[in-house]
């Protein structure tokens, strides 16, 4: 009897959802709540000091310009030193850059060169997080069910996007951008906080290298000797940034002239956030053996939203293209979270994982700079129909690399290095 209340306890954990993935999947629910929040109170803080819209995209600027700075050095940080250590730090920046923003504006004292200050110190706090927490989270699982912990966590990553942006928007209305900015400092403080509780005794030793630049230069070899790796990361590359000139620039202004304004522009937004959150629940349960071979092919939906504001289609369209495209969209991102699970060695998990973020987010700033003047140059229907060709004529591409479209799911994840198996090793598929 003493004993069946414990045992009753872990039959109802599931294999795969070890103490690190539960805090890790916890924590990141927390941190996203918060920070979705913020980026509409840090875009109304500027407004409300006096800024335009130019001081805005300054200060969104801010915070992505040392992002892409910094992410290769975080990523051989969070290789060489703890990444729970890692993790922590960057929290604790991120918690005091946040709390000063938000005491400044509470106080009305926040000029556009504090709050450009502050954000530049989120965005070097995140360079070096994302690497170490992804590093982590892809440590934190073992077995074949791995898809499924990733559409897990994915899940609530989005749906924590999803409530942080609803819930940001109605505390700005009802209490002002300061309070929000205070909210998303605690929410830091309390995800650090989890994180200083991960075990990380089971985490392999790592030898140490010879130094920063040895280091990346390691890193750049394992992400260079992987086709299918570097092929996915260039596509996205380009595809991020277009579809960033399309949402962030021309999707408001199409709203604005065809739509109704911002209201039905958000509602559209919001199913694209319910189709993430679909779309990770379906990858709970749909484990597709070609691992990038399936998530390849849902990225041609990307170019989907594009085209719809284009013509442009009505509101209900519009939103059902958006739900589409967020349920493909995390298809490919279980699937991808799961290739560099199986397929990197652990030591080298947030180096790659940093490679991964740089291609993500280096092109972005160029490709919302350019969207403006080829708006003017080309017009805003044909620079759309553009994005939408783009998106579809990289996909295909990374369809010609014959490690996208044969890579396998395999029950066993390469865990040190030197150590990878052929990706088709038939005798490790997982059915």
């Amino acid at each position: 009897m003493t004993r069946a209340a414990p045992d009753s306890r872990r039959s109802r954990r599931p294999i795969w959802a070890s103490r690190n993935y539960s805090l890790l999947t916890a924590s990141a629910f927390v941190t996203n709540l918060g920070s979705n929040g913020a980026l509409i109170a840090a875009a109304f803080a500027v407004l409300e000091a006096g800024g335009d819209g130019g001081d805005v995209g300054l200060v969104a600027a801010s915070r992505t310009l040392p992002l892409v700075l910094f992410l290769l050095i975080g990523g051989a940080v969070a290789d060489r030193l703890p990444r729970h250590r890692v993790m922590v730090a960057a929290n604790a920046l991120n918690c005091v850059s946040q709390a000063v923003f938000a005491a400044l504006v509470l106080t009305g004292e926040a000029e556009l060169w504090h709050m450009m200050l502050l954000t530049a110190l989120g965005g070097t706090g995140q360079a070096f997080f994302s690497p170490a927490a992804e590093g982590m989270l892809l440590s934190s699982v073992r077995g074949d069910q791995a898809g499924r912990a990733f559409a897990v966590f994915r899940m609530a990553m989005q749906g924590a996007a999803v409530g942080g942006a609803a819930l940001g928007g109605a505390m700005v209305a009802a209490m002002g951008p300061g309070w929000v900015l205070a909210a998303d400092a605690a929410a830091f403080a309390v995800a650090g906080a989890m994180r200083t509780l991960l075990d990380v005794s089971r985490v392999p030793r790592r030898v140490p290298g010879g130094g920063m630049l040895a280091d990346l230069r390691e890193g750049w070899r394992e992400f260079a000797g992987r086709p299918w790796l570097w092929a996915v990361v260039v596509q996205f590359s380009i595809a991020n940034a277009v579809v960033a000139a399309a949402d962030a620039v021309y999707g408001p202004l199409v709203a604005r002239d065809h739509l109704g304004g911002a209201g039905p522009w958000g509602v559209a937004l919001g199913f694209f956030g319910a189709g993430t959150v679909a779309g990770a629940l379906l990858m709970t349960r749909w484990q597709p053996r070609r691992l990038l071979l399936a998530g390849t092919l849902c990225v041609f939906p990307l170019a989907l939203p594009s085209a719809a504001l284009a013509v442009p289609v009505s509101v209900g369209a519009l939103c059902a293209v958006m739900f589409l495209t967020g349920v493909t969209l995390e298809v490919f991102g279980v699937s991808w979270m799961t290739a560099l699970h199986q397929e990197i060695p652990e030591d080298k998990l947030s180096r790659v994982s940093a490679y991964d973020w740089f291609g993500s987010v280096a092109m972005v700033p160029l490709a919302t700079a350019l969207a403006g003047p080829a708006e003017t140059a080309f017009g805003r229907t044909s620079a759309l129909w553009g994005c939408a060709a783009m998106i579809v004529l990289v996909t295909a591409a990374v369809l010609c690399v014959p490690d996208v479209r044969n890579l396998r799911r395999r029950s066993k994840p390469v865990t040190t290095s030197g150590t990878a198996t052929p990706a088709q090793t038939p005798a490790e598929e997982v059915g």
